[in-house]
């Protein structure tokens, strides 16, 4: 009787464990892969995002663009592989290139505190004292991450403005140094440093030192800068909006961003000494995700080839982000098969 009870709960338990599985991240992991790039990104807008854009560039091989889906779907305008994309934290690579080379020409160095260049900070940023530059490169820091603050997304547009009063007078999350957590906080400070060391801002020295060298010519720090047609729709699971007109940053084409993690990952983007920092640092690739908007920005030695994924749709309660990295793990994989 016992033994019957037992199976009984164990099927019931069965049941209900496999009523929670993500099936849609199973099934996208499982079908069989596609022979083409253009195939699969096929394949990744069946799960229900609107568009999608794909950058190959392979060592020597032309730059590859594929497309899929809708560039505005409202309009009917298709995906097109020149439209601009909000990168999102994508952007911490410029950021990071910067303090690597602000570095190596001592205008800053790693080991200064956060303290010493906003002493007022000093209270209410716990640990200010001893947090080093470079461990807020590496978010080893222990500042709270103010898009984790609930309150900041209760009107994210006009609290943007004041981002870093949503970090402030909370407890660190770790002492410095002792743990790691992904926080803008960090970011949005290490910009506020570049921008008090040089005396102007951090969006013009990256333009100096990163977009014009290699000739990035579509790339730029904030809506205000570009035509709104150029730029590609961004949507949110479950929402009837366009978050088209959000500023969220950074935009990019996937060429540029390709180009720039090309010149990252060979090193073209920095001069004498500065690579070595850098590789001391921080990473040398990332992804972004904002409402609306998710990328990946990848570079895979083995096969000397960058793969840069945007896709226009978002739900951070979801599995979009989980099948965006299936999606450019596929693409990999096909790549690969092709050589």
């Amino acid at each position: 009787m016992k033994k019957n009870i037992f199976r009984v709960v164990l099927l019931v338990g069965t049941i209900i464990s496999l009523f929670y599985v993500p099936w849609i991240l199973v099934w996208a992991w499982i079908l069989p892969l596609p022979n083409t790039v253009q195939e699969q990104v096929d394949e990744t807008l069946s799960h229900g995002f609107e568009g999608m854009i794909v950058y190959v560039d392979q060592a020597g091989k032309p730059p590859a663009f594929y497309t899929g889906g809708w560039k505005d779907r409202e309009n009917k305008i298709p995906a097109d592989p020149k439209s601009l994309f909000k990168i999102a934290s994508i952007s911490k690579l410029y950021t990071a290139v910067s303090i690597a080379k602000l570095d190596k020409a001592n205008e800053l160095s790693l080991d200064d505190t956060l303290a010493d260049y906003f002493p007022e900070l000093v209270g209410r940023i716990e640990n200010a004292e001893t947090i080093t530059l470079k461990m807020m490169v590496q978010h080893r820091s222990g500042i709270p991450n103010f898009t984790d603050n609930p309150a900041y997304w209760e009107d994210e547009q006009e609290n943007g403005k004041r981002a870093l009063d949503f970090a402030l007078d909370l407890p660190a999350s770790f002492k410095p140094d002792k743990g790691y957590e992904y926080s803008n906080t960090n970011y949005l400070l290490l910009r506020r440093i570049i921008d008090k060391v040089l005396g102007y801002s951090h969006e013009q020295y990256i333009k100096e030192t990163i977009l014009r060298p290699l000739n990035l010519k579509n790339t730029f720090f904030s809506l205000k800068e570009v035509n709104l047609d150029d730029v590609m729709s961004g949507y949110y699971v479950g929402i009837d909006q366009d978050f088209k007109t959000n500023e969220y940053g950074m935009l990019a084409t996937a060429e540029d961003v390709g180009t720039f993690l090309r010149a990252l990952n060979d090193g073209s983007v920095f001069n004498e000494g500065e690579r070595d920092i850098y590789a001391s640092i921080y990473e040398f690739e990332h992804g972004g995700l904002v409402p609306g908007y998710q990328s990946l920005a990848e570079y895979h030695e083995d096969i000397d080839t960058v793969v840069i994924q945007f896709l226009n749709t978002t739900d951070f309660n979801g599995y979009e982000w989980n099948l965006s990295e299936i999606s450019i793990n596929r693409i990999v994989k096909i790549i690969k098969n092709q050589k």
